[in-house]
């Protein structure tokens, strides 16, 4: 298969259905819907979205009856930069070669946008497969491990050490710990979800699970890699800032070189976990060796 043509395909339905669940709004509410939508279609890769729809065919499921959820991992993403790039985290100016929200919009606009598309993508989750596609329980599960995935217990509680770390010294268990929670847990739980509503197997999630959480851990790997080496216009934002910062990142603690090696090994194991699949999780093989590749 030719992953550039399936990450466009999977992208233009993706962008599709997020033009259907948040339209431009005339209300009184305009502006936050506009915010909203500002950081929404300013250009991601969407790759939560994706890796959702290609857990789904991974088992045998369907790609489009996964699209409330998949858009909805999107919107939880999103808001999540948003918050993210406030002056209260990380104060930054640019987001995917754009200005900030808050640049655009003003900080406590750019706040309630967060929060608007935070609380949207739950109720995306709650209106599934009017088609019974889905088997019962299924979505409950998938909004749990979602939710999950999201908060404290994972992204949430990833961003709260990565704020507090800052300026310390750091070592293997914390710069671990941050990555695993803050940007591994989302993209983990985006393939399983998928797994789940395209009806996977005991056996089948608990590789898929694996896959993801490699997967998420390569890509903030990857992440903390361009932040060194990148450059800003491949990369839409500010390139160096972790330094600046003091953050715990792998090349911090291990140095590039290592942080190489650990990128590699983390998506050999995701591999790995994926040798009982058939040609159908092909997409998800492909997306692995991408994010070492990855320039943005």
């Amino acid at each position: 298969m030719e992953l550039k043509v399936y990450l466009k395909e999977k992208r233009a339905l993706v962008d599709e259905a997020l033009e259907r669940f948040l339209p431009e709004s005339s209300e009184q509410s305009a502006e936050v819907v506009k915010a909203m939508r500002y950081s929404l279609f300013a250009g991601g890769k969407r790759l939560r979205p994706i890796l959702c729809m290609a857990g789904a065919e991974a088992v045998g499921g369907d790609a489009r009856s996964v699209l409330p959820v998949a858009c909805a991992l999107e919107m939880i993403h999103t808001y999540s930069l948003i918050h993210d790039d406030l002056p209260v985290m990380d104060n930054d100016d640019l987001r995917r070669g754009k200005p900030t929200n808050h640049r655009v919009f003003g900080e406590a606009m750019a706040l309630l946008a967060g929060d608007g598309l935070l609380t949207k993508a739950f109720h995306l989750m709650t209106h599934l497969d009017p088609e019974n596609r889905v088997k019962p329980g299924a979505s409950l599960e998938v909004i749990g491990l979602i939710a999950t995935a999201a908060g404290y217990e994972g992204m949430v509680g990833g961003q709260a050490v990565d704020i507090q770390s800052e300026g310390k010294e750091g070592d293997s268990s914390i710069v671990e710990f941050i990555h695993t929670h803050k940007t591994g847990a989302l993209i983990a739980a985006s393939v399983c979800s998928g797994a789940i509503l395209g009806g996977a197997k005991e056996d089948q999630l608990k590789a898929l699970s694996s896959y993801g959480e490699n997967i998420g851990l390569a890509f903030q790997v990857a992440d903390d890699i361009l932040n060194v080496e990148g450059s800003s216009q491949e990369m839409g934002k500010s390139v160096g800032s972790d330094a600046q910062q003091g953050k715990i990142t792998y090349p911090a603690v291990f140095g590039l070189k290592r942080s190489k090696e650990i990128q590699r090994a983390l998506v050999d194991r995701a591999m790995e976990s994926l040798k009982s699949f058939e040609e159908r999780a092909n997409p998800l093989r492909h997306i692995a060796r991408y994010i070492i590749k990855r320039k943005t």
